[in-house]
C-alpha cells in the first residue's frame, strides 16, 4: 500500500504480480557533485568557488535588463524530464518547476531529487527510479498522465570515471534513447531530445577525434530512432557545453544562475554550427520548443556567444527558431 511518508514521492517498479509500481520517501542526501554532458567539465576547484559566488550574487538576465525571475502561472503540460540529475537536465527542471509546470523525473537515484530541488508537493514534482539502459525499468505506468517528454541523458565523450558500471556512450546515447523512445506513448505532444553538434560528420575532422569511442555515432543512432518512431519530436543539437555543469547546488542557486555575457543565441540547421553553447540556453530552448508548433519534426543545432539573448521571451524565441538557417 502506498503511504506518503515525504512531498516528494519516489516510484519504484516491482513484480508484476503485486502491483506496477510502489512509492517510497526520499531522504535529503549530501550534494553529489556528479558531472554531466559532454564530457567538458571543469574540475578546477578555483573555477567552481568562483562560479558560486557568481551565481549567488547574480540572477537570471532577461533580455534587455536585470530582473528577477518571476514565479509564472501554472501550465497544463506534464513533464517527464529524463537524465533530470545532469548537467542540462537540472536546469530545465529548476525552470519548470519555477514556471509552475507539473514535472515528473526519472532517476537512477531518485535521492538526488530532494538535494537538488528540496522537498515539492506531489502535485507539482513527481519521481520515478529508472534506468532507460534497462527497458525492463521503463514500466508504462510511468509515463501515464505525462503530455511531454524533454531527454538529456548523456555521458562523457572520452573513458572517464562516468564510464563505470556500464555508462558507456553506446549504452546510454544509443540503447538508452532507444529503449525510452520504444515504450514512449504515442499520445505524446512532444519529445525534445538533448544531442550534439557534429553527428553527421563524425568520420571527418575534427569531429572524428571527438568520435574517437563512438559517442557521436551513437548520438546520431539514437536521434535516428526518434526520427523514425512517429512521435513528434524536436532535436536540440549542443554546441560545447559551458557555464556549469551545477551538479552540486540547490534550487534556489539554480534559479539564480545566469549565462554571464553569452547570453545571444544563435540557431542553425544542417550541422553547420560549430561553437559553445551555455547549459542554460540549450535547457531553455528545450522548453521553449515544447510550445512552437512548427519546430516538431525539426532538428537544430545551438550555439551561445556575447551579446544579450532571448532570456525567457517566448515570442523571441520563436522568431530565433524560424530564422534558423540549413
Amino acid at each position: 500500500m502506498a503511504t506518503k511518508l515525504s512531498s516528494i514521492f519516489v516510484f519504484l517498479p516491482v513484480e508484476k504480480s503485486i502491483k506496477p509500481l510502489q512509492r517510497i520517501s526520499v531522504s535529503a542526501v549530501p550534494r553529489l557533485n556528479n558531472c554531466h554532458g559532454f564530457g567538458f567539465s571543469n574540475k578546477n576547484s578555483g573555477f567552481r568557488g568562483q562560479l558560486v559566488n557568481a551565481l549567488k550574487e547574480e540572477v537570471i538576465q532577461s533580455t534587455n535588463s536585470q530582473t528577477t525571475q518571476t514565479t509564472l502561472p501554472s501550465s497544463s503540460k506534464h513533464v517527464l524530464v529524463v537524465g533530470a540529475s545532469g548537467g542540462v537536465g537540472q536546469l530545465v527542471v529548476a525552470s519548470l518547476l519555477n514556471r509552475n509546470i507539473k514535472s515528473r523525473l526519472l532517476l537512477r537515484d531518485p535521492e538526488k531529487a530532494t538535494s537538488l530541488f528540496g522537498n515539492q508537493d506531489e502535485d507539482k514534482l513527481q519521481v520515478y527510479k529508472g534506468d532507460t539502459r534497462n527497458p525492463a525499468d521503463l514500466d508504462p505506468s510511468i509515463f501515464e498522465g505525462v503530455t511531454h517528454v524533454i531527454c538529456c541523458t548523456g555521458t562523457t565523450a572520452f573513458p572517464s570515471k562516468r564510464w563505470d558500471r556500464d555508462n558507456t556512450p553506446e549504452r546510454v546515447d544509443w540503447e538508452g534513447v532507444r529503449n525510452l523512445v520504444s515504450v514512449l506513448p504515442s499520445s505524446l505532444k512532444r519529445v525534445v531530445l538533448v544531442s550534439s553538434v557534429g553527428v553527421t560528420k563524425f568520420n571527418e575532422l575534427p569531429w572524428s577525434i571527438m568520435n574517437l569511442f563512438g559517442v557521436l555515432k551513437y548520438k546520431k543512432k539514437g536521434e535516428d530512432f526518434l526520427r523514425d518512431s512517429g512521435l513528434p519530436f524536436t532535436i536540440i543539437r549542443a554546441g560545447r557545453l559551458t557555464d556549469g555543469p551545477y551538479t552540486s547546488y540547490d534550487l534556489n542557486t539554480l534559479l539564480k544562475a545566469t549565462a554571464g555575457q553569452r547570453r545571444a543565441v544563435l540557431i542553425g540547421q544542417g550541422d553547420k554550427l560549430v561553437g559553445e553553447v551555455s547549459r542554460l540556453v540549450v535547457a531553455e530552448a528545450c522548453i521553449q520548443a515544447l510550445d512552437i508548433e512548427f519546430t516538431e519534426g525539426k532538428v537544430y543545432e545551438i550555439n551561445s556567444v556575447e551579446g544579450e539573448g532571448p532570456g525567457t521571451d517566448p515570442e523571441k524565441w520563436k522568431e530565433l527558431f524560424k530564422t534558423a538557417q540549413p
